[in-house]
């Protein structure tokens, strides 16, 4: 199988809805699933430019990411919903988080993203 994942399936089992191996079909359904939802969807779009769309970032926050509770004040839900959706996210693949102290920071996984793209490309 090539390292990006994508290997178009041949012989009588072929049929699969997107011609990749089992485990990339998994995967990426998995992740169109987490795309599926407006609040994920605006949050991966607030964490491309973190500092101009949580301008009361702390200067390490570069490195770190955006915590949870910025995050939730901007989407106006609950600390629950909201971590549901960080947990989405991150299991997709979309979202890098670090623990300091009590607090999680959420960040994006731009090579991650990049391979989703690239890969939903090759199978559209």
């Amino acid at each position: 199988m090539p390292k990006d994942g994508v290997a178009v399936r041949n012989g009588p089992d072929a049929g699969g809805l997107l011609a990749v191996s089992e485990a990339a079909e998994c995967e990426l359904l998995a992740q169109y699933k987490a795309l599926a939802n407006r609040t994920r969807m605006q949050i991966l779009h607030w964490l491309k430019d973190p500092r101009s769309n949580f301008p009361e970032l702390q200067a390490d926050s570069d490195e770190l990411g955006v915590c949870v509770g910025l995050i939730q004040r901007k989407a106006g839900t609950s600390a629950s919903t909201i971590s549901a959706h960080l947990a989405v996210l991150q299991r997709a693949g979309f979202l890098t988080a670090t623990r300091r102290g009590q607090w999680t920071y959420y960040r994006r996984d731009e090579g991650r993203i990049r391979h989703f793209t690239d890969q939903l490309h090759r199978v559209l």
